[in-house]
């Protein structure tokens, strides 16, 4: 019987979300656990603090930068709605001092993601025309 052996990879397009997310669960966890929110059965995190994550989660998965997104505080898209983009900032400021005690690799990777020049905007796709076919049909006569 040969058993095929796969060897691990780690996509590198993704490793910097990666550890984004991470940073960002580790920052909620310490929070959360910080403030003696009530966890139910053993959960790591509350109800709020895990709504959250998870929403930070899936704003950093929708990123149009992808990998080489800026951290938040840099980025020229705020993504976040209002009341979610406090949260996070409340979190991160009571957290983010803490990280080098708790997490120092992550705490030092993400100060020096923050120094990191913020890239411009993605293009617009070239296959769409900027003006619709209606407009041309008025405009051109």
């Amino acid at each position: 019987m040969n058993r095929q052996v796969v060897e691990f990879t780690t996509d590198r397009q993704f490793v910097r979300r990666a550890r984004e997310l991470k940073t960002i669960a580790a920052m909620a966890r310490m929070y959360c656990r910080g403030h003696k929110h009530g966890r139910e059965h053993d959960a790591p995190l509350c109800a709020a603090c895990g709504a959250l994550l998870e929403y930070a989660t899936r704003r950093l998965e929708r990123c149009v930068f992808g990998d080489a997104k800026p951290t938040c505080a840099n980025c020229v898209v705020h993504c976040y709605s209002a009341d979610m983009r406090e949260q996070v900032r409340v979190v991160m400021r009571w957290a983010g001092p803490r990280m080098l005690l708790r997490h120092p690799i992550l705490g030092i990777r993400h100060q020096l993601d923050g120094r990191r020049p913020a890239p411009k905007l993605p293009g617009k796709p070239a296959g769409r025309s900027a003006k619709s076919p209606a407009s041309e049909q008025a405009g051109g006569s």
